[in-house]
């Protein structure tokens, strides 16, 4: 029996096979139940998908005001509520990349995040650096999250989108991350909230990072918890003014799986 993942082997038939299998899969985008105005990929296209492959993708390549909002969580859920509350206020959807070990210690939180109609993305299993490890246990740490983003149950907004611990990528690891079915998704700026106060941040701080790298097609990280066990989250609390004034400027939040179809096209601008 083959017991290589099955995103390699689907990959392996050909990629317009894989990518529709892998819609199949995953079934209709979850509807919002808070009114999230989400814009889910209606029909994933391989020339969408493909065009991710072979980089990291830190920037939307379009002259429209949009912007992507996305949250990594990897220690716990303290802003979850608020996060997801502000979300919903603004009609604005997000991608939330997970570990997988997150997802074993919180499922509901996966479920809730899937039922308010927001896409989950694969960060790793344990968060590790890419770099330390061998082929194998970075095949592992991709395969190991996503299986445990299933197991939580939230199969049908699990996107084909990867994010690297600590953004740190490499030609050879995105290939090897492309090879498992999964395009690396990186971000164009981050709010450093999640350095907390202890670490010199602020609201006003994190706030003025997010507007400071506004331009169309910007990906913006922020991050669900708090870490080493803190329950202060700057990002949950920075949010609401983030898009008071992405509003302001005449600005747009768009769903990331609107780039598995022609739609849209990605950039490969280097981190800010």
């Amino acid at each position: 029996m083959d017991r290589r993942p099955l995103a390699w082997r689907l990959l392996r038939t050909g990629p317009v096979f894989a990518v529709l299998l892998w819609t199949l899969a995953q079934g209709p985008v979850a509807q919002p139940t808070e009114a999230v105005a989400v814009h889910p990929a209606v029909t994933v296209e391989d020339k969408g998908l493909r065009a991710l492959f072979g980089s990291e993708n830190r920037v939307i390549r379009t002259r429209e005001r949009v912007i992507a909002v996305t949250f990594n969580a990897a220690w716990n859920d303290a802003g979850l509520d608020n996060i997801l509350g502000e979300l919903a206020r603004h009609r604005a959807p997000a991608t939330f990349f997970l570990t997988g070990d997150f997802a074993n210690r919180y499922p509901a939180v996966v479920r809730k995040i899937a039922a308010a109609g927001h896409g989950l993305g694969n960060h790793s299993f344990s968060h590790p650096h890419f770099k330390d490890l061998a082929e194998a246990g970075r095949r592992h740490e991709v395969a190991a999250a996503d299986r445990a983003l299933r197991a939580a149950g939230a199969s049908r907004a699990v996107t084909p989108f990867f994010r690297f611990p600590y953004s740190e990528t490499s030609p050879a690891h995105i290939r090897e991350v492309n090879a498992l079915g999964f395009a690396d998704i990186e971000y164009t700026a981050d709010t450093n909230g999640w350095k907390g106060t202890g670490g010199g941040m602020t609201v006003d701080r994190a706030v003025d990072r997010a507007l400071d790298a506004l331009r169309p097609g910007a990906v913006l990280q922020m991050h669900l918890g708090a870490s080493q066990g803190r329950t202060e989250v700057i990002d949950a609390h920075a949010l609401p003014r983030i898009l008071k004034a992405l509003n302001a400027r005449g600005y747009r939040v768009i769903d990331l799986r609107t780039l598995l179809t022609s739609e849209c096209a990605p950039g490969r601008t280097p981190a800010e």
